[in-house]
């Protein structure tokens, strides 16, 4: 018999069959006697004095909130017993079932809770990179299946490339000069119309890299406005000097690219441009009404205002003659890369706001010279980067080089997967996961003689973290024998880090724990940070292979300063980002701030 004990054990089968269930760690019995005041059982009120002063929980002061917990958590624990269960409180038993559950006891908080009234500018937006490839950049299937997925997870800022199909009477989505095969733009606009409030209340940006004439460019006004209607946000005006807020655009989409070229040179005249017929004017993108030549400064292509002393509606401005809007006056973010040295393509204008796009190499060269100066230009207008080209595979750069120079839009291939795809996850994961993240207070200051924040700077350490991780389970539900040592039980370690501005990088791991799928731990890490506002905590469990690779066993990234303190439960995802069902790890956070 203890033959084949340890055989169902090794193989991995369901608790009742072998595996073994931890107990509690040291710490959760000693806050529970504590709190308990020596008894066997936890009520409500000592619960909810539990989760005040040892998980910081200031909202948790309501006696309902406590009674509520403790009920659902007995429940779901006994809800299989056929004999009622006690309501005088939680077992030591119950208590760890509560710290262990990622539904009752997350280490971040699950709801908007940071200002959203501030401009788009002071905001870094989930954003991804040829949202629209189910692959490889070279030779993989555009789809609207991807863009749907990515938005489901939060993703606000949609990039799609846009092309004449080879009759030149339609446009589609495609990686252009490769071999990637098309997908029609209405599909994809259709699919982010009925998908793009899934996750979050928040806009979303769509991204046009334009390749069209402008007879395609009309089509695709056209093709914007009847899909989206009233959930098209127009510019007030070509005026703007500072980007609405995400709160001012809930439920709103935004179209970002660059002007028709007709616009980047001066117009001889204000005046309504004559073309032989209205078949001609259909056809260009510059026949629209505009403010006259004494109010040509204004150029206020609103639905709701309009320049002083006009009389007639502001409406009729940001018509074509066909019916539909310019596909100029689309445009709320407008994109172009200015001529002249990089210094000037970095310039903060006073009188406008702008996107600007530079590759992952262009921006690491500008990094290196001008770090201030791209800290300055996302003050106020918003920066975006992408990958370089040779990343073929759908690759991705690490996210926080662009993140603490203030970069909004740092642009990583969604369909892929990896470590700065799981910093891109992590990052996001704050403000209950709405897609936009308030930019820390210090990238938006500034000091005496302009002075901005400088990457470069070494500071001091503002606050010590303290991570305990005591235990792991759900492996022997998530994962079969066959993912790991197949002639030996399981063993497991965890991999701690930080990831953040070069001061601040760091990782520790475990010992191995052999033998359990329900590995305890039991070891504290101490994280020394100077910039703790854009740290992401990084969490990695193995298996430990002798002979070869160790096995991969689960991942999450977390923002730091999101971090709930006391005792967590955290869940690990997949390498693709996926929630698992059942794994996750028992975790205590601890915040020292430091005085200097």
């Amino acid at each position: 018999m203890g033959y084949m004990w340890n055989y169902r054990l090794c193989i991995g089968l369901p608790k009742k069959l072998g595996v073994t269930e931890a107990g509690p760690p040291m710490d959760v019995k000693q806050v529970f006697m504590e709190y308990a005041e020596g008894n066997t059982y936890l009520t409500a009120e000592q619960l909810r004095r539990f989760m005040v002063e040892v998980q910081g929980e200031a909202e948790a002061n309501s006696m309902e909130d406590a009674e509520r917990i403790l009920e659902e958590v007995l429940h779901r624990k006994h809800h299989h017993h056929s004999v009622k269960f006690t309501k005088q409180g939680l077992s030591l038993e119950d208590f760890q079932s509560y710290l262990f559950s990622v539904d009752f006891n997350p280490p971040l908080l699950d709801k908007v809770h940071q200002e959203m009234t501030a401009p788009l500018s002071h905001y870094f937006i989930y954003t991804g990179h040829n949202s629209y490839l189910t692959g490889n950049q070279i030779s993989s299937d555009c789809s609207d299946v991807p863009i749907i997925k990515a938005l489901k997870r939060g993703l606000r800022v949609v990039e799609l490339d846009i092309w004449p199909n080879s009759s030149k009477d339609d446009v589609l989505v495609l990686h252009g000069w490769t071999l990637t095969t098309p997908v029609e733009l209405i599909k994809c606009l259709k699919s982010i119309k009925e998908h793009a409030f899934s996750a979050s209340p928040y806009p979303v940006i769509i991204t046009f890299e334009d390749h069209l004439t402008p007879d395609l460019q009309a089509k695709v006004a056209q093709m914007v406005t009847e899909t989206f209607g009233n959930m098209l946000y127009y510019p007030e005006s070509e005026c703007v000097k500072e980007f609405p807020s995400p709160e001012e655009l809930k439920y709103k989409i935004l179209i970002s690219s660059k002007p028709p070229k007709e616009y980047l040179e001066p117009e001889a005249s204000n005046s309504v441009k004559e073309k032989d017929s209205d078949e001609d004017v259909r056809g260009t993108v510059s026949a629209e009404l505009t403010c006259d030549d004494e109010k040509s400064d204004c150029d206020d292509t609103s639905e709701h205002s309009q320049c002083e002393g006009d009389n007639y509606e502001p409406y009729e401005r940001l018509l074509r003659p066909s019916g539909a809007p310019a596909y100029k006056n689309l445009i709320s973010i407008p994109a172009g890369k200015p001529k002249g040295k990089l210094k000037e393509k970095l310039k903060v204008e006073e009188d406008k706001v702008r996107r600007l796009s530079l590759g992952e190499q262009k921006f690491e060269k500008a990094i290196a010279s001008h770090g201030t100066d791209v800290v300055r230009f996302t003050q106020k207008n918003i920066l975006r980067i992408y990958p370089k080209g040779t990343r073929v595979n759908s690759s991705n750069y690490n996210p926080l080089i662009g993140w603490m120079h203030g970069a909004q839009m740092v642009a990583l291939n969604m369909q892929g997967y990896g470590k700065s795809l799981w910093l891109m996850h992590g990052m996001f994961r704050s403000n209950g996961g709405c897609g936009y993240v308030k930019k820390p207070d210090f990238l938006m200051k500034v000091g005496p003689n302009d002075q901005v924040f400088d990457p470069k700077t070494k500071l001091p350490v503002k606050t010590i973290l303290k991570v305990k991780v005591y235990m792991g389970d759900g492996w022997h539900l998530d994962f079969k024998q066959r993912n790991f040592n197949l002639w030996s039980p399981p063993e497991f370690y965890t991999k701690v880090g930080i990831a953040g501005v070069a001061a601040d990088k760091m990782t520790k791991k475990t010992k191995k724990r052999k033998g359990n799928w329900t590995p305890v731990w039991d070891e504290e890490f101490t994280f020394p940070l100077t910039v703790p506002e854009i740290a992401l905590l990084r969490v990695e469990v193995h298996e430990y292979n002798m002979s070869e690779k160790d096995y991969f066993a689960g991942q999450t990234c977390l923002p730091v300063s999101e971090l709930r303190p006391g005792i967590r439960a955290v869940p690990l995802f997949n390498r693709k980002g996926e929630k698992f069902n059942s794994l996750r790890l028992l975790m205590r956070f601890e915040f020292v701030q430091v005085d200097f």
